[in-house]
């Protein structure tokens, strides 16, 4: 039978899966709609991928400790993710909220591995807090990135959306 905190860890890893599935989800819509903004385009590729693996390793994770992934969970978060992007879709300054979100988004990721790192150190599960300390990394760069463009990401906004005959949004 497992202890109080196992079952926690394993609820936490299956949010975190269901989590990567919604990043997914966002960062596939983002990448689709960035036409204008080069490094960004860039970089929500290479985190996609990022996020793709991440997903993997949490499912080894749950499937390791004898779980499954909740279709469920994954389901809402991709549908959480599909109704953002069609929300961004219709925003105007689109690309400049779609950076604050992910801002917020990967900060969000950041203390969902932390959490799971000191959960899987409580109950003695090495693998499951190795694979955490992988991950963490990636978000805490993904998150580093954006902070550090996002100025110059509002400045080519503002920039394009004062040009005539110019897209500005993506």
């Amino acid at each position: 039978m497992a202890s109080k905190a196992e079952e926690r860890l394993m609820d936490w890893l299956r949010d975190a899966h269901a989590m990567e599935a919604q990043a997914e989800t966002m960062l596939k819509a983002q990448s689709e709609r960035i036409k204008h903004y080069p490094e960004l385009e860039t970089r929500v590729a290479e985190h996609l991928k990022e996020t793709q693996a991440q997903a993997k390793l949490i499912e080894e994770c749950i499937t390791r400790r004898g779980g499954s992934v909740p279709s469920m969970k994954d389901a809402a978060g991709r549908m959480m993710a599909t109704f953002q992007g069609l929300g961004g879709a219709m925003m105007s300054d689109e690309v400049v909220k779609g950076v604050a979100i992910s801002y917020t988004f990967e900060h969000m990721e950041c203390a969902t591995y932390r959490t799971l790192i000191a959960a899987a150190d409580v109950v003695g599960d090495q693998e499951t807090k190795a694979v955490c300390e992988r991950i963490l990394p990636e978000e805490e760069a993904m998150a580093r990135w954006l902070q550090d463009h996002q100025a110059s990401l509002v400045r080519a906004f503002l920039s394009r959306d004062e040009a005539p005959d110019t897209t500005s949004k993506r």
